[in-house]
């Protein structure tokens, strides 16, 4: 007898995202198979998120697109927990407002979690305004099976391209930090929080969503405040894990050569677009 696959939901916290949500929602509605919802959640947007999201549920009025507001609190883990608390489905897909989804993600997902064991999965990235796409996508997966090996017992997940069992959310749901401060990385919270229950948290390749590089824009400065959120994460939870720090020593040692990278690839991008404007008719 053929099993059915566990339903996936996709929820996606957005603030003032105008600039990527459509191509994120139309990226999950559009699956080789389909979600059982996919979830805006809008934290006090002031741009135009709210009226695309809508304009979108216009357009395609039979897609399992639900918007929902998260007015009472600011911040991105109490909009996550928002919508991860209105999934209906057996499995609930998390990622950010810039992640685009392969069209075969659901599918995936749903083969990651055929293990009853397998509590979360997470995978690989693509950064879409990168130059050298096919080969910083081979990298980002090296790089993360690397880390599994590195970690040993801690595997963590990736916040733009993660999938959690919806019981094994429940289970952790009231002890996630809420970080009022916005000083910590919550899908590593949420990793070590699996790993103190002894929940599975498993890796697949074939998991494959694009973001932005964005991140690489910031200063320096700000960078490596970013990074350091691994630290205060690590502290909040008392884990002294020399593996664990790998991933901040990989970032910012990659840090200069990436930014050169996207700041040049930006400069394409911009000759392309002055190019294509001037252009005569």
């Amino acid at each position: 007898m053929t099993s059915v696959p566990p339903s996936v939901s996709i929820v996606i916290p957005a603030w003032n995202e105008q600039d990527t949500i459509r191509g994120c929602v139309l990226a999950a509605l559009h699956q080789t198979m389909p979600a059982l919802e996919v979830i805006v959640v809008d934290n006090r947007s002031t741009d135009d998120t709210a009226t695309i999201v809508r304009a979108l549920q216009a357009a395609f009025p039979q897609a399992p697109l639900v918007y929902l507001q998260q007015d009472e609190v600011q911040g991105l883990i109490p909009t996550r927990n928002f919508g991860l608390d209105h999934a209906r489905g057996d499995i609930i897909g998390r990622i950010d407002s810039d992640s685009v989804l392969e069209p075969t993600w659901v599918a995936e997902v749903q083969k990651g979690f055929a293990d009853p064991e397998v509590a979360a999965c997470t995978g690989p990235v693509i950064y879409y305004d990168m130059p050298l796409r096919r080969f910083g996508a081979i990298a980002d997966d090296a790089i993360r099976r690397a880390m599994i090996v590195i970690t040993r017992d801690y595997h963590l997940l990736f916040g733009s391209n993660m999938a959690l069992r919806a019981s094994a959310w429940r289970l952790i749901r009231s002890e996630a930090h809420r970080d009022p401060d916005d000083e910590l990385h919550e899908d590593i919270d949420l990793s070590i929080h699996l790993h103190e229950h002894g929940l599975k948290v498993a890796y697949s390749s074939e998991m494959v969503t694009g973001m932005s590089a964005r991140r690489l824009d910031d200063s320096p400065r700000e960078f490596y405040n970013y990074v350091m959120r691994f630290e205060r994460t690590y502290k909040l939870h008392n884990v002294r894990s020399l593996g664990l720090r790998a991933p901040m020593a990989i970032l910012m040692s990659a840090y200069p050569a990436l930014k050169a990278m996207r700041a040049g690839e930006l400069r394409r991008e911009a000759s392309e677009l002055r190019a294509a404007t001037t252009k005569p008719k």
